[in-house]
């Protein structure tokens, strides 16, 4: 046999890290995306502002906006990333919350590596500590009545109030249009609740004004304009034609030319292209729609003959929009004119061009399904606007979860802080390492009221001591109001709620993406490509990282 021939499993340039070290890297790397986002947490909580690499600016506080924007790189903190879009996409609140307690739990789990625990017995005390923990949200939540606007407002409140919109006059105008959208869109269901479809809620932003300037259009808006300003600007009993298809002539797929000898052939090919746009059109007329909305071009002859029948016609809309319209109007979208039938037309009381700031804007009101409505946005400048699109989006996810599941539970800390101690007489059942990590999930709950007090400036030692004594007296819903910067004694009173969904849904995700991490042993990451050219330097080459910098 021959020895010292090398063995060669892995390709060229690949690096692997195995055991302790891949995963201590791996928990650096998603603690310090936590502690990135620390900072943002609560009604306090500072803004981040982001550069794209094409120069575009995103101010937020916003979690998921955060992780999105920052064009992660480290595969650990890519998961704690997925763990945001997750809680977004599920719940729409509580991202920041999911991803900092991912970091808090990753962090305790360290502490007991380093006392040479090993990561299966963590894991069982993480998922142990996951089942009573959604047991004990579920006692402590209180029952509510969808139907209490009070309630729904307080709710609206506690999400947005950490945002850049959440303070004064604005706050005021913006929860009372977030409340009305949704009651506007809500189904009733069979068990009591209501369903609330967050695709009829239609936002559309306009520079100009400000956010108090807002309203909501019971109907669709577009952000477009009548295509011919010999078309009328109101129509009123609108009879609406929802076209996916161009009002043009369409090119051949092959390759053709034509070879023109007399000006008499050009006219005659001009003329058969006119008839054919003229026969569309008054194929459209028929029907007896009075108003087109096109999601494709339509030609400059087209809208001539559209003009000249009164009928108001919008092209290059969105598909989104489009479907929207569907939905509100009772029409149906047509994808091939011949197939256009006077039954497929929707229904409005008015379509209307509207002057919005510099800019005219469609508005399509009094819809035969009132199950559709438009918050039109005003706002200084684009980052405003943004910020607060994102704020509402929140704010109606929470409506949908509260109005979906009535039960809410005290914010401010409050619950995190009564897991923990209900977590830690928990722990004392068990035998063993897992009891430490058990207790090291009650730790990790207890840094967000931490985090909440200290935003707020208060001290956070000294808050989490006077919460930890509120809750041994029974008081569970006592939590900080980090807008006042106090501890209060019940979270209920000072307005300060959330539904139980988005609290139950932060801990399933942090605690399920800590354990995902913590199962790692093994990194095995390929070479990326070489570039081409590396500028003035040599071909592929990339600038060095200083030793110990996390890559992100």
């Amino acid at each position: 046999m021959s020895y010292g021939v090398p063995v060669l499993i892995l390709k060229e340039g690949t690096q692997r890290s195995t055991g302790r070290d891949a995963l201590r890297a791996n928990i650096m790397a998603a603690r310090v995306l936590s502690e990135i986002l620390k900072t943002s947490l609560g009604p306090r909580g500072l803004d981040k502002m982001l550069v794209d690499s094409f120069g575009d600016v995103t101010v937020t506080n916003d979690g998921v906006t955060i992780v999105k924007e920052m064009e992660v790189n480290h595969p650990a903190a890519k998961l704690l990333v997925e763990v945001a879009k997750a809680q977004d996409a599920e719940v729409g609140d509580g991202t920041t919350t999911a991803v900092v307690l991912a970091g808090a739990l990753l962090e305790k789990a360290e502490f007991l590596l380093d006392q040479n625990i090993h990561p299966t017995v963590i894991m069982e005390g993480y998922s142990a500590a996951l089942h009573k923990a959604v047991e004990i949200l579920d006692n402590v939540a209180r029952q509510v009545s969808p139907n209490d606007d009070e309630l729904l407002k307080r709710l609206i409140k506690t999400s947005i109030s950490s945002k850049y919109i959440g303070s004064g006059a604005t706050l005021e105008k913006l929860t009372d249009l977030i409340l009305e959208a949704a009651k506007a869109v809500a189904e009733p269901t069979e068990n009591g609740g209501f369903n609330v479809r967050l695709d009829n809620v239609k936002i559309e932003k306009k520079k100009g004004e400000s956010l108090t300037d807002s309203v909501l259009v019971k109907g669709t808006v577009l952000d477009k304009e009548v295509v011919h300003p010999g078309m009328p600007k109101r129509v009123e009993g609108a009879k609406i034609a929802l076209l996916d298809a161009p009002l043009e002539i369409k090119k051949p797929e092959i390759s053709a030319k034509i070879n023109i000898t007399s000006p008499e052939q050009m006219r005659a090919f001009l003329e058969e292209e006119t008839k054919l746009l003229k026969e569309m059109v008054d194929k459209i007329a028929e029907t007896g729609a009075n108003v087109v909305i096109c999601q494709k071009g339509i030609d400059d002859v087209a809208q001539h003959f559209l003009a000249k029948k009164g009928i108001l016609a919008v092209r290059r809309v969105k598909r989104s929009d489009m479907e929207k319209l569907e939905r509100a109007t009772g029409g149906r979208i047509v994808t091939s004119i011949r197939d256009l039938k006077p039954e497929d037309l929707g229904e409005a009381a008015l379509v209307e061009e509207r002057k919005v700031g510099n800019d005219k804007m469609v508005f399509i009101e009094g819809v035969k399904n009132a199950k559709s409505v438009t918050i039109l946005l005003r706002g200084a400048n684009d980052i405003i606007l943004d910020e607060a699109e994102r704020s509402i989006n929140d704010a109606l996810h929470v409506l949908r979860n509260v109005m979906k599941d009535p039960k809410v539970i005290g914010g401010g800390g409050a619950p995190e802080i009564e897991l923990a101690l209900q977590l830690r007489r928990y722990a004392m059942g068990f035998e063993g390492k897992k009891q430490l990590a058990v207790e090291a999930v009650a730790d990790a709950l207890e840094t967000i009221p931490m985090i909440l007090a200290e935003t707020s400036g208060l001290d956070a030692l000294e808050a989490l001591m006077k919460l930890r004594q509120l809750h041994s007296e029974g008081k569970v819903q006592a939590g900080i109001n980090a807008l006042s910067g106090e501890v209060v004694e019940s979270t209920f009173d000072a307005n300060i709620i959330e539904p139980i969904i988005v609290k139950k849904q932060a801990i399933k995700s942090a605690i399920e993406a800590a354990v995902t991490i913590l199962k790692i042993d093994d990194v095995i990451a390929a070479q990326p490509p070489k570039k081409e050219k590396g500028g003035k330097g040599e071909e592929g080459s990339t600038p060095k990282m200083p030793e110990g910098t996390p890559e992100f």
